[in-house]
């Protein structure tokens, strides 16, 4: 089977021509096709030789993803797309018009196995990580995607299926493409990466020199419920995955996001409130409250939208920095998982 080149940083490809005895300089023409001009054939690659693009063709693919499937929300603004690779896996992508711009939640495996209560992602288990062109070639989907209404994409949360932290190196060499000018040009501030807690790699992200922020998906005040909810607590407890957040935050000078999934008569109680700010009193943090998507095969319950409000209103009087996420593509189950799944049955 040839390599596929697709997802190489520059530096790479170079390495990777010197086989071939080719300038550096070919590498970058290369690279201005496939991440620039969305091409996926050497043969329209004008500026090479005609008997370099059949070398090249011979030697290396240049696969990005496929489209199986796609949703479109009521309100336009949220588009669900199920996107194949070339052994057939798929993942879920998605766009969501914000005020701001546009905003992709991209996947980093096809599945997922941490095994959370309330999550759609890993009702099939894990399928594989993902490299790091796999996930480049969803956001550069989009970006093509939008390209005729000359718009692009904004903003990148790594936070549809899968754990990032599991696939630390892809992700990594992802979130350094996404960077790079001669890919998306997209400053590193502008990139999100969600996280269920694996405290080790939280650790290692801090020393990685890299402004983007870290969004930590705790959805409990304390152990017991959180380990109902999230296996991975019985592994690092939730002192250990605040005290690596607030380590992060110290090191990064980055704001903390603690991603919170209200849940009905579960972690919505105003003693779950105070047990939270207590948790969090003097962190460089902020909550993100969800109201929970609610998942057919889950059996879990929306609160009211007064129980919302009061969750909402005994932090901010505990002087948390609190937000509550605007819902987008609830008609089309947005939620990570729902649509690889259907597809997979």
């Amino acid at each position: 089977m040839k390599e596929n080149i697709f997802g190489l940083s520059l530096p790479q490809l170079q390495e990777r021509l010197k086989t071939l005895k080719l300038p550096a300089y070919r590498a970058q023409q290369v690279i201005d096709w496939m991440y620039k001009k969305h091409t996926l054939s050497f043969d329209k690659m004008t500026n090479l030789s005609q008997e370099l693009r059949q070398t090249l063709a011979e030697e290396f693919s240049l696969f990005r993803a496929r489209l199986i499937d796609k949703q479109f929300s009521d309100d336009g603004k949220t588009t669900k797309f199920l996107l194949a690779f070339a052994d057939g896996v798929a993942v879920e992508t998605v766009l969501m018009r914000q005020p701001y711009g546009n905003s992709i939640c991209v996947s980093t495996q096809a599945g997922c196995n941490m095994g959370c209560a309330f999550c759609a992602s890993g009702i099939n288990g894990l399928g594989r990580n993902l490299t790091a062109g796999e996930i480049l070639a969803q956001a550069l989907f989009i970006n093509e995607w939008l390209a005729p209404e000359e718009e692009r994409v904004n903003t990148i949360v790594i936070m549809g299926s899968g754990e990032p932290l599991a696939n630390y190196d892809n992700v990594l060499g992802f979130i350094r493409l996404c960077h790079e000018k001669y890919c998306m040009d997209m400053g590193y501030r502008n990139i999100t990466l969600s996280t269920s807690g694996i405290v080790p790699m939280i650790e290692r992200l801090a020393t990685e020199d890299l402004p983007i922020t870290l969004s930590i998906s705790l959805h409990a005040p304390n152990d017991e419920i959180r380990s109902s909810l999230m296996p991975i607590n019985e592994k690092y407890s939730i002192e250990q995955l605040t005290q690596a957040g607030a380590a992060y935050a110290n090191k990064t000078k980055r704001r903390i996001t603690y991603e919170y999934i209200l849940i009905a008569g579960v972690n919505d109680q105003a003693e779950h409130a105070r047990q939270l700010a207590a948790l969090l009193r003097g962190q460089m943090a902020s909550v993100n409250l969800i109201p929970i998507n609610p998942i057919v095969e889950k059996g879990f319950a929306r609160p009211t939208a007064k129980q919302i409000q009061l969750f909402e209103a005994a932090l901010l009087k505990q002087h948390l920095v609190v937000t509550v996420r605007r819902e987008m593509g609830n008609d089309i189950q947005a939620a990570c998982g729902q649509l690889r799944n259907k597809h997979l049955e």
